[in-house]
């Protein structure tokens, strides 16, 4: 009997090892490597997105606000308009995860949840910059202004794809105002 599950539990366990070796185990993607907080506190636009659940109300017009807060973290106002012509706004804050750079924070709209925010792609003039989580599953391109030249949105979306991004949901966002 003793022989029996000994035998089982190493097939088990030969099995585990076959299985975890023909998984691909991706690294994170990479963040930029320093992020000048004072740069970029203010208004940025979002050009496009991956769909995300707590965007699914918004259709135009969507925006994100940092401003410094006096505890030190980053007051975030996002804004978005609805369907019905009307806007919706979350306030929430950030704070800048130590040992990043300032590109990697975790922002809560509400407590006790956070979520991950890393910049992985940011113009030198931050004029727009590319904003993700570690698992791929959200993406935004955000612009100073509310229309990004093109070649700019294809130099960001590009990094994108070479960190591992799925682009095939990628979804404009109209600025109409």
């Amino acid at each position: 009997m003793l022989a029996f599950l000994l035998r089982n539990a190493f097939n088990m366990m030969l099995f585990c090892l076959l299985l975890a070796s023909s998984v691909s185990w991706a690294a994170p993607p990479a963040t930029v490597s320093q992020v000048d907080l004072a740069r970029y506190l203010g208004k940025w636009f979002e050009i496009g997105h991956l769909p995300m659940f707590f965007q699914r109300q918004c259709v135009a017009n969507t925006s994100a606000e940092y401003v410094k807060r006096e505890d030190g973290r980053l007051g975030v106002i996002n804004r978005c308009e609805t369907k019905d012509g009307k806007y919706d706004e979350s306030v929430g804050q950030a704070s800048v995860v130590e040992g990043t750079g300032n590109a990697q924070l975790k922002v809560s709209f509400f407590w006790p949840f956070r979520g991950d925010y890393w910049v992985i792609g940011l113009d030198p003039d931050y004029r727009w910059a590319l904003v993700a989580s570690p698992d791929r599953d959200h993406l935004w391109l955000l612009s100073r202004s509310r229309n990004l030249p093109q070649a700019d949105s294809e130099k960001a979306l590009a990094i994108a794809r070479e960190q591992g991004f799925k682009l095939d949901q990628w979804s404009a966002t109209p600025q109409t105002e």
